[in-house]
């Protein structure tokens, strides 16, 4: 008996130490400390979006005439192209072309400008590869003078042209208006009207709050925002272009330019290439 109950002891005592290790062993998984993510410092904010031109309030247009923002290519003998001759400026549909069901050709074409000589752009289609054919600029003051005109060689491939005023030419004085032209004659024999593009451009002078903007901007990529939201178009575009042209390889000025010309709706053109056309002597 004795023996019995010895053995019955043993077997107890074996058993209560086993389950007491079994519960000591077996933590709930909420004593566990969890485990902390590896936190990295957060990067700065990088501006994502490019250049946006902003229409100004006032004045709602230029002059009263209306302008051509793009050519008509059926003139002239012209060939077939599949972007027409085009002014890069801003374009404001004031009337639709009768039988015509796409958007207007003839509207309030025009943008300002705080230079004395600013330069003009636009997408010329058509080459020099054409015999008899021939390109004219013109720039004329309000009361229909010629400021400025003179002749172009076409280029060698459709490409987005600038066209500089040289330092011959009177500087722009401020408030006026002027009306510029570009004209393409595919055949210099044939008597037809040219494909043309016309508006206006007005010279301004910034207020003290734009000055101190710009003043501040550490970059020109900073400026040229700044120009487009203040709605002075040939200022922004024309600084974009000289970045563009010298910096051929930068895809951060590629989408800044299509951001540009997305906000006129010329994104047709916004992977046009730009060339610097010398003007014809």
């Amino acid at each position: 008996m004795k023996w019995i109950l010895t053995t019955a002891l043993i077997l107890g005592s074996t058993t209560q130490y086993a389950a007491q290790v079994i519960a000591q062993t077996k933590q709930p998984a909420t004593t566990k400390q969890p485990v902390q993510p590896v936190s990295t410092p957060a990067s700065p904010q990088q501006p994502t979006s490019g250049p946006v031109f902003i229409l100004p309030k006032a004045p709602a247009r230029l002059s009263p005439v209306s302008g051509r923002r793009a050519g008509m290519g059926s003139r002239d003998n012209c060939p077939a192209v599949p972007n027409p001759l085009t002014a890069l400026v801003p374009f404001q549909e004031e009337q639709k072309v009768a039988g015509q069901t796409n958007k207007s050709i003839i509207g309030i074409v025009g943008g300002l400008t705080t230079s004395e000589r600013p330069t003009f752009w636009f997408y010329i289609p058509y080459t020099k590869d054409l015999s008899n054919s021939s390109a004219e600029f013109s720039l004329q003051d309000s009361a229909e003078n010629d400021i400025y005109r003179n002749a172009l060689a076409l280029p060698s491939k459709p490409s987005v042209i600038g066209i500089s005023l040289p330092n011959t030419v009177t500087s722009l004085e401020v408030d006026q208006t002027y009306r510029w032209y570009l004209k393409v004659r595919c055949n210099q024999q044939s008597a037809s009207i040219p494909v043309y593009v016309e508006g206006d451009i007005k010279r301004i002078n910034l207020d003290s709050r734009v000055m101190q903007q710009l003043e501040a901007a550490t970059d020109p990529r900073q400026q040229i925002i700044i120009y487009a939201e203040k709605g002075i178009w040939f200022d922004a575009l024309n600084m974009l272009a000289q970045i563009r042209i010298s910096h051929s390889n930068n895809a951060s000025f590629e989408e800044d330019w299509q951001s540009l010309l997305h906000s006129i709706n010329l994104d047709n053109l916004a992977k046009a290439p730009i060339v610097n056309l010398p003007n014809r002597q």
